[in-house]
């Protein structure tokens, strides 16, 4: 599926404009939220409600020592959820105006996940080197996330892994720092806020540009990867320094 707006450039270029001439926080402001997330359902992401930041550093859910406040769904039923409806998630925007959202993966899209200055570094490159580089999202958590095209459900059961785990053990080399998030796992979609003072996920490269096929960014990121492993490897306590 074609990560494009029903193929008309001028709401294309419309919204490219205005994800670039707005600052984080007014995005998410003013209807900006709503705006942002018809645009993500509108690029075929399928969006479900997510918890929120609460005060004093916890979530909105209800669970004691939440380990990911405001970064997991709502609902356990989330995979069946989630949708591009637009009227639905209009009403759940609305209904719950403090929720973040996040997009299932592994139905239309998947989501490399490497860590920040390893993926700044990686999308200059790719960016310098001609490549397609599709919807890409920064958070303030010290990831960047890459969105392409789904590999659906390999034959090969060995060649995914979920979301909880960097790498299987027997390829950590081969991919330091990566995380593929493809079927049964999901990611948050920005705009999004995470606990503590202005943390957000925000959009690098808006959701109107079409997504592309993994394996073409996976090089540029692996080796991305590596090189920030090799300069963290030195960080006292710390193979994977999260914060830039």
């Amino acid at each position: 599926m074609s990560a494009t707006f029903g193929g008309r450039s001028g709401r294309q270029g419309k919204l490219s404009q205005w994800l670039r001439g707005r600052r984080p926080k007014e995005a998410a402001d003013d209807g900006g939220r709503e705006a942002l997330l018809l645009a993500a359902a509108a690029a075929g992401l399928p969006l479900a409600p997510a918890a929120h930041p609460a005060p004093g550093y916890r979530c909105s859910c209800d669970r004691v020592g939440c380990p990911t406040p405001a970064r997991h769904p709502v609902s356990f039923a989330w995979q069946t959820q989630s949708t591009t409806d637009r009227a639905q998630i209009e009403r759940w925007s609305r209904h719950q105006p403090q929720a973040n959202f996040i997009t299932a993966t592994g139905m239309v899209h998947d989501v490399l996940d490497v860590p920040l200055a390893a993926g700044r570094e990686a999308l200059e490159r790719l960016l310098a080197s001609g490549v397609e580089v599709g919807p890409v999202a920064e958070s303030d958590d010290g990831r960047m996330l890459f969105f392409t095209l789904t590999r659906g459900t390999p034959e090969d059961e060995d060649e995914w892994w979920p979301c909880e785990l960097d790498c299987h053990p027997e390829t950590m080399d081969e991919h330091p720092g990566l995380r593929w998030h493809c079927r049964g796992s999901y990611v948050l979609v920005p705009p999004a806020r995470l606990p503590g003072d202005d943390q957000q996920v925000r959009w690098a490269r808006g959701p109107e540009h079409a997504l592309p096929d993994p394996l073409s960014l996976l090089e540029a990121l692996t080796d991305a990867c590596a090189r920030f492993a090799a300069a963290g490897a030195g960080h006292q306590g710390a193979a994977w320094p999260l914060r830039h």
